[in-house]
């Protein structure tokens, strides 16, 4: 049979195409994409250099270089700490690492973990905890971007000036709180609870604006409060004072148009795995600088009795009280989260 010109070219189209169709295929598999990461504390942190640098460099080695994250500490790409969750959101930046107790009130089932006595003594425990539960309780408040991991810290501790042995000992003391929660806690001890970011800690203590501040062992030396403080008051075991929580969070659109291969890629290294990462980080620095602070003659590092500690959990109880009437209000049931979280934490303490 004789083909015409015309029917030898539309033949020989689709052989024609096909390459042409393998080529784009091949080129959107080896696609390289960079995000941007960003977040409030310095580069000289322990989060930055010590939890979010190696998990970019780990999906960097992963992707063989296609899938990169470049991270911006201390807010250089401009706003405050409390807009980096509505940086993520409306795709000013692609992830975000942020307080949820940034906006209180936003996120309300993430505050069961920032309750007074909620948590546990180690990050260990609290992170893959916190985890757990957003997976099954956090859907709906973070519908709006890709929350990679949800996380909480070891046990908080109290820096002043003064020692501290009692209850009474706080009275009227000025006090930075890094949660709404925990100021409610503070103010239920006695102290004068003052909300204000981490990074302003600093000045605020060396002006005298506050007598002191409340945070893990981790953030003491990036924020210099082993310098600007004498006295570093713990609460023994678990559970613990308080903690605070975590987001990863990413622009939803920004994740969605991911390759599926990157994609794969970054979820293998975000939820629990991230999470366990976080806690193993917070509770290794933790015992460094507790070890550093120790040795160091101009500080006195202490705990208060377990005695003195069941007079804080009666206090603070009604912080619990109010948070549960709260949590009714929104259409929750506060109980009910108060009980999974406990579990959660027990669970993974014992591990």
């Amino acid at each position: 049979m004789t083909l015409s010109r015309r029917h030898f070219i539309k033949a020989a189209a689709p052989l024609v195409v096909a390459p042409a169709v393998l080529r784009a295929r091949n080129a959107g598999a080896q696609e390289q994409v960079t995000l941007r990461l960003h977040h409030f504390l310095p580069p000289v942190a322990n989060v930055h250099k010590r939890l979010l640098e190696p998990w970019v460099k780990e999906i960097d080695a992963q992707s063989q270089g296609r899938l990169k994250i470049d991270i911006f500490p201390a807010m250089q790409l401009g706003g405050k700490p409390p807009q980096l969750y509505d940086q993520a959101r409306n795709g000013v930046v692609d992830i975000v690492w942020t307080l949820p107790g940034n906006t209180p009130g936003r996120f309300p089932s993430t505050e069961v973990f920032e309750l007074p006595f909620i948590a546990a003594a180690r990050a260990t425990a609290n992170a893959p905890a916190a985890q757990e539960y957003g997976d099954s309780h956090l859907a709906k408040e973070t519908a709006d971007v890709k929350l990679l991991a949800f996380w909480a810290h070891d046990a908080g501790l109290i820096h002043t000036r003064k020692k501290i042995t009692t209850m009474e000992d706080l009275g009227g003391l000025k006090l930075r709180n890094p949660t709404r929660l925990a100021g409610e806690a503070l103010s239920a001890l006695g102290a004068v609870s003052v909300s204000m970011p981490v990074p302003q800690t600093p000045e605020a203590l060396a002006q005298g604006v506050i007598d002191g501040c409340v945070v893990p062992w981790e953030v003491v030396p990036s924020i210099k409060v082993n310098e600007l403080t004498k006295f570093h008051t713990s609460v023994p075991g678990s559970p613990t004072l308080y903690t605070t929580t975590f987001f990863l969070a990413m622009n939803k659109e920004r994740y969605g148009a991911l390759p599926v291969d990157l994609k794969g890629i970054l979820d293998k290294n975000s939820g629990m795995a991230f999470s366990q990462s976080a806690g193993k980080m917070w509770d290794e620095v933790g015992a460094e600088v507790a070890e550093m602070v120790k040795k160091d003659s101009s500080s006195v590092v202490s705990e208060i009795t377990e005695a003195e500690k069941q007079r804080w959990i009666e206090a603070t109880s009604p912080v619990h009280e109010k948070w549960q009437a709260d949590m009714t209000a929104k259409g929750l049931d506060g109980a009910a989260l108060i009980e999974t979280a406990k579990k959660l934490v027990a669970k993974y303490d014992a591990a």
